[in-house]
């Protein structure tokens, strides 16, 4: 088996935008989009930087994570690699159905007034009756772990026989990077799906039957195995290609801007629209992906700290979030003392209880995903 390289760039990566996930899910109490809980007060003018990360967040993740798989691939089975998935993604989450999201579905349904009373008296009576958002049971913000074990499992099996064979498949993209800007020829897959698939499945976060989410995001899975297997040719592209990348996506987003100020909705804004979204979605990915490389990728403890954490932190963070929203949702306060409160009691508290209730009591690490390992406590 190979040595394997560990990249603390997309360790950071991965903190990072995990991280903007909190300050994501608090932008979603106040525009006008769906969410659990809304605030009396909405700021139409919130959703353009929300639409910005929106856009990059979840498919950079994706992407990272084949990465990962690549590196997991190295010294693991089949066999083992699909059954540490399950535990590492299966098992929290169905312990996340039964423990950490039914909060936030009790306060939705406080909020809406379709339930009253203890939440005791919710969890012991409707909390696992039907299925959300008729009913009660649901994975919310945890979407993302299901549709990542059935990428690992549907994948790995193509994934094991590129590493162990030499392939024209894999020499080709090598030879195709050898010309930076080629890497762009990736959103051609990206843009049938949008323009062809994504009309006709809107995106549900059921996992049955949502099939663009399913597609796009498993195609991302797979360009980051891939990227990975080209070993130094991906990074070495992106070292000239990152000042291109960068005005590329600005570009892009402005161009979206633009249709979604000044044009009415069509055929040609369709697929003009889904080309300017797939172009600005590879370019920040290549531009997160470079200056972390050129910057991050170092080790450090806080990085060892904050990369174990980050798990129970994104399993955490949205109950919090919402809890905390419930709260606050009435008083008229204004945008920045809310926000503040929201951004500062998700992280206190998904650190209280990470740090101070997960890390100490042993039992509970398979819950939330933390492999055994000896890290030890910031307040140590």
């Amino acid at each position: 088996m190979e040595k394997s390289i560990r990249r603390y760039d997309l360790d950071w990566l991965r903190v990072i935008v995990f991280g903007l996930l909190i300050f994501y899910h608090v932008g979603m109490f106040f525009v006008p989009w769906g969410f659990h809980i809304k605030n009396n007060v909405i700021y139409d003018w919130l959703r353009w930087p929300m639409l910005f990360l929106n856009q990059w967040r979840l498919p950079i993740l994706f992407t990272i994570s084949g990465m990962g798989t690549y590196y997991a691939l190295g010294k693991r089975s089949l066999g083992r690699f699909a059954w540490e998935r399950f535990l590492r993604l299966g098992i929290p989450l169905v312990a996340g159905m039964l423990l950490i999201v039914p909060p936030q579905v009790y306060f939705e349904r406080l909020a809406e007034g379709t339930f009253s009373g203890s939440y005791f008296q919710y969890y012991t009576s409707v909390a696992f009756t039907g299925v959300y958002p008729e009913g009660n049971l649901s994975w919310h913000h945890l979407w993302f772990l299901p549709y990542l074990l059935v990428f690992s499992w549907v994948l790995s099996p193509l994934f094991i026989y590129l590493r162990s064979h030499s392939t024209k498949f894999i020499d080709g993209i090598k030879r195709l990077l050898q010309k930076p800007l080629r890497i762009y020829l990736f959103v051609i897959p990206l843009y049938f799906v949008e323009t062809l698939v994504e009309p006709f499945f809107p995106v549900t976060h059921a996992l049955i039957g949502d099939w663009f989410t399913i597609i796009f995001n498993g195609i991302l899975f797979f360009y980051g195995f891939v990227l990975i297997a080209t070993g130094n040719v991906f990074w070495e592209s992106l070292t000239q290609l990152k000042h291109k990348a960068l005005i590329i996506g600005i570009v892009a987003f402005s161009g979206q801007l633009v249709i979604w100020l000044f044009f009415e909705d069509g055929y040609v804004v369709h697929f003009t629209e889904a080309l300017l979204k797939v172009v600005n979605i590879w370019s920040w990915i290549l531009v997160l992906f470079a200056y972390a490389s050129q910057y991050l990728n170092r080790p450090s403890k806080g990085l060892a700290y904050a990369n174990r954490a980050v798990y129970p932190f994104y399993i955490l963070h949205q109950t919090v979030t919402v809890g905390i929203a419930y709260y606050l949702m009435d008083l008229d306060w204004g945008l920045l003392p809310k926000a503040f409160l929201l951004i500062v009691g998700t992280f206190g508290i998904s650190w209280l209880i990470y740090d101070l209730v997960i890390l100490r009591i042993p039992w509970l690490h398979p819950l939330f995903g933390l492999k055994k390992e000896k890290v030890k406590s910031l307040a140590d």
